[in-house]
């Protein structure tokens, strides 16, 4: 293999996996349509790129960073452990009693112009769980 290509494949995996490893603190694996299985019903939550997560007729606003998820609940933030492997989400601690498993099942929805992202619970104190 010339040294020239040697080089090209090298400069090109140094910045591939920076790039990943940035995609996942900023959420962009989460990004999706992901299903749960609750008390015999599926429920459906749909991540976007904009920091908005909805469920039913609720939307929320999201951070991530490492394996922590801050959703913003009410007037707090609440904190959860996040693993993410290819299309399944756990999530656990937190407000949870046991760890929840989310599979993705196709990519977010826009969000309605109608429905706005809600602010930051306590602006300023985004790093409340890291």
């Amino acid at each position: 293999m010339p040294l020239r290509r040697l080089m090209l494949i090298v400069a090109l995996i140094a910045v591939a996996v920076p790039m990943s490893s940035e995609a996942q603190s900023d959420g962009g694996s989460l990004l999706g349509t992901w299903e749960a299985k609750a008390d015999a019903e599926v429920h459906e939550i749909i991540i976007r790129a904009d920091s908005s997560a909805s469920y039913g007729t609720e939307t929320v606003r999201w951070r991530v960073k490492a394996d922590t998820m801050m959703i913003a609940l009410g007037d707090e933030w609440v904190c959860y452990t996040l693993r993410v492997r290819g299309d399944k989400m756990t999530l656990s601690e937190g407000d949870l009693q046991e760890p929840i498993t989310l599979k993705r099942v196709g990519p977010p929805s826009a969000r309605p112009d109608s429905i706005s992202v809600p602010a930051d619970p306590m602006p300023g104190e985004v790093d409340v769980c890291f």
